[in-house]
């Protein structure tokens, strides 16, 4: 089921979200210093192609860094990609079809705002990474 998901959020959503965040994870690693930040895009970019399946949790060990890197992130990238994830959420609920995957942009929204100090892992093992 999680492949089906996969493939009609592919055709629908997730290779546009793919593109505009390996667009971001480009440009910002155009710098040494944003490379950290590029590393981020690209990987929530394959999240974002490939959703149904993954989920995020959180790293109590991320420390500060991250914080400071998220405001960072959220001034420099972050707004922009949340705002992709709204425009197309709110266009895929239009449908009855397309409800889920709105949703599902919906809950992506929290990653593409603060995404460090998280870490993307399977559904069926989302406590393996501690």
């Amino acid at each position: 089921m999680k492949t089906i998901l996969n493939v009609i959020w592919l055709v629908l959503s997730g290779f546009w979200l793919f593109l505009g965040y390996l667009a971001a994870g480009v440009l910002l690693c155009i710098t040494i210093i944003g490379i950290p930040f590029g590393i981020a895009a690209f990987r929530i970019g394959i999240y974002a192609l490939w959703p149904f399946g993954y989920t995020t949790v959180e790293r109590r060990d991320a420390g500060a860094p991250s914080c400071i890197g998220n405001v960072l992130w959220l001034i420099l990238a972050g707004w922009w990609l949340a705002l992709a994830h709204i425009v197309t959420g709110i266009a895929l609920c239009i449908t009855i079809i397309g409800i889920p995957f709105g949703i599902a942009n919906f809950k992506l929204i929290p990653v593409s705002l603060l995404p460090l100090g998280r870490e993307i892992v399977r559904t069926d093992q989302p406590f393996a990474s501690r």
